[in-house]
């Protein structure tokens, strides 16, 4: 396997990567809104195996006070390979400078991101489009 890393988004397929978040499983994102996303990045990467989009990563960033390490997606079949991890080390080497560094993570994924430097905060607060879901899914808490 050799991978091949992308920072511009130049060649992408959205529609290939909105597949990917769809089986990663990272939900629903629209081809539209995942390149207004990425355009609105400054930070992104793309991991391609043979010509086919397998990770991809991106971070919002203001270019001193905080980048936000977010939308980090894996193919299953690319899974426990260490591509998610070097994607989050890259973003976070990108993102040098900024006074910090925050990632959001779905409950359950906590102690891979601690093992790559990430501390929980305790006073991360969050308003989602869909509350009730955020709340299902575990995300926030009523607390």
């Amino acid at each position: 396997m050799k991978l091949e890393w992308l920072y511009s988004q130049d060649a992408i397929d959205w529609g290939e990567l909105s597949n990917l978040y769809r089986v990663a499983p990272l939900g629903e994102k629209t081809p539209g809104d995942l390149q207004k996303a990425f355009t609105n990045s400054m930070f992104k990467c793309f991991i391609c195996d043979e010509g086919k989009l397998v990770g991809v990563g991106r971070a919002l960033a203001d270019g001193i006070d905080c980048s936000y390490i977010c939308d980090v997606a894996v193919l299953p079949s690319h899974q426990g390979l260490g591509i998610g991890k070097s994607i989050v080390s890259k973003l976070v080497e990108l993102s040098e400078g900024h006074k910090k560094i925050i990632l959001y993570s779905y409950p359950g994924k906590e102690a891979f991101y601690k093992k790559l430097g990430f501390k929980r905060m305790s006073t991360a607060l969050a308003i989602f489009e869909n509350q009730s879901q955020a709340l299902e899914w575990g995300l926030v808490n009523e607390t």
